[in-house]
């Protein structure tokens, strides 16, 4: 946590801001060129840029966290059938407008991934955004730690939002269908 908070101190809006747009443009170099790009390969060279909202701060939310009981499991949906299994991490509660919100952080089960994963629904959802939902991936907290941040300026669409059967993706419990916009992170990937 003394991480975020020391960032905070050190990156002005502009160098957030500036670091965002570093990140994104590495995304979009990794969809237009590599292997494992989730685009189709003959729309690699047409490939421009992703659509993003402009970021916003106030999107850079700090949440506090509920530790949930160790080997709570879960099973996500999968977009093309099937289930993958995660662990419920902690429970991460936070107001947007006053309104209360909840997201439960999960650990990919399978993986010795060092971050959480949070997919979400929000109202932007089949508007501006994927209807299926987004991503963000979230620093484990330390032991003690009763803080998370959730920066949904990073929020990300899953692969099977850029074509046909490219992936089959974990869809978002219902515990976190968020009931506002979320109008920050990436938008879809074609105008609606």
């Amino acid at each position: 946590m003394l991480g975020y908070i020391f960032s905070d101190l050190v990156l002005n809006d502009d160098q957030y801001a500036f670091k965002l747009k570093q990140e994104r443009k590495q995304k979009n170099e990794q969809f237009r060129s590599h292997s494992d790009s989730p685009l189709p390969e003959e729309l690699h060279e047409k490939f421009d840029s992703l659509r993003y909202y402009t970021p916003n701060r106030e999107w850079r939310i700090v949440a506090k966290i509920e530790r949930l009981a160790e080997g709570d499991t879960i099973s996500l949906q999968l977009t093309e059938g099937g289930a993958d299994k995660y662990t419920r991490f902690a429970r991460a509660t936070f107001e947007v407008a006053g309104q209360p919100q909840a997201l439960t952080l999960l650990k990919r089960a399978s993986k010795t991934d060092p971050t959480l994963f949070v997919p979400f629904t929000d109202k932007t959802n089949g508007l501006t955004t994927y209807g299926g939902g987004r991503y963000l991936d979230v620093e484990t907290p330390g032991e003690n730690d009763k803080q998370v941040v959730l920066d949904f300026n990073r929020t990300y669409n899953p692969y099977c939002a850029y074509g046909d059967s490219i992936a089959s993706c974990p869809m978002p419990p219902k515990e976190n269908w968020l009931s506002v916009e979320v109008p920050v992170g990436e938008k879809t990937y074609k105008e609606l």
